[in-house]
């Protein structure tokens, strides 16, 4: 709890430090927020603003707002609200600059067809490849420091133009071999209902996993080794109709620990931080340590490890 005050405290005081500086010393006004734009002609997006909305002036954290077709700025109070909205508007804002590479990537996907049979059991072709290429269009523009003027913004537009398509092939071939491992964990289950409480446990872990937009939710470090996550859920299955005992201990280690993570996550209402986050795929490989040992983890994990995280996490 003081760990969360003690943040809480400081975004705060640089929240209100920022806003006393920027009264002080108001940033460049933009237009107002009804305006659009399809390229950046806007002028610098600083870190806090002002902006006019109708015959009020507002203070807050600016943002590019997707429109489609366009994308508009708003101001925001919170300064995490403000990232992730500005996120989806500036991929928007540089999608819009390479309209023909899109096009482009939209008909030479790899392993598409293939793909979106293995997708199926969780939504269309169409938004698998919306979201390899919203990923693709992240990693190739909207790596840190993040542009915040026109001549930024076309230095990163030259940048990751050149690297898009090698990066969407790598992401499609990536997607290619988690869809495949998870139509082998889905069988799989689908012939292991008699197992019980086994079953059950890794029916929740794949959708964990493999929501409908996968490739969005998991971080770009651990998309990789979801092809493991998913090799493991099968062989565990295979071990617990020889040992359902053994499977039965480690997974009443494994609800536990997972009941106080997502017990976490609900009270900081989805808001994680880096701890946060490397603490869910810790248990994704405290999985693979207890129930699939041959696959082996990306580092050293165990129970007591997991415990004192989620203790820290806690405090």
């Amino acid at each position: 709890m003081q760990a969360n005050n003690a943040t809480n405290n400081a975004t705060n005081n640089a929240t209100n430090n920022a806003t006393n500086s920027a009264t002080n010393n108001p940033a460049k006004v933009s237009p107002d927020n009804r305006e659009s734009y399809t390229a950046w002609t806007f002028g610098e997006l600083p870190e806090l603003m002002e902006l006019r909305q109708g015959g009020q002036t507002l203070i807050g954290f600016p943002a590019l707002i997707d429109g489609q077709n366009c994308v508009r700025i708003e101001v925001f109070d919170e300064p995490h609200v403000a990232a992730v909205q500005h996120k989806t508007g500036l991929t928007r804002l540089f999608a819009l600059q390479i309209k023909d590479a899109i096009k482009y990537l939209e008909k030479n996907i790899p392993d598409m067809q293939l793909m979106s049979v293995a997708y199926m059991p969780l939504g269309t072709a169409e938004e698998l490849r919306g979201q390899i290429l919203n990923a693709a269009m992240q990693r190739a523009f909207l790596q840190a420091p993040l542009p915040v003027d026109a001549a930024s913004f076309d230095a990163r537009l030259k940048e990751g133009r050149t690297r898009l398509s090698l990066i969407a092939n790598e992401l499609a071939r990536t997607c290619s071999e988690v869809l495949a491992a998870f139509a082998k964990a889905s069988r799989k289950l689908k012939d292991s209902k008699h197992l019980g409480a086994a079953h059950a446990d890794a029916t929740q872990q794949l959708a964990k996993l493999m929501p409908k937009h996968f490739v969005s939710a998991t971080p770009p470090a651990y998309l990789p080794h979801l092809v493991r996550y998913l090799s493991a859920v099968v062989m565990r299955l295979d071990k617990a109709r020889a040992d359902a005992t053994r499977d039965a201990a480690h997974t009443k280690d494994i609800n536990r620990l997972e009941q106080g993570y997502w017990k976490l996550v609900s009270a900081r209402q989805g808001q994680l931080d880096e701890a946060a986050t490397n603490v869910r795929w810790l248990l994704e490989e405290l999985r693979v340590g207890l129930f699939a040992q041959e696959l082996r983890t990306k580092q050293p994990v165990s129970v007591k490890r997991l415990e004192k995280a989620l203790a820290q996490l806690q405090s």
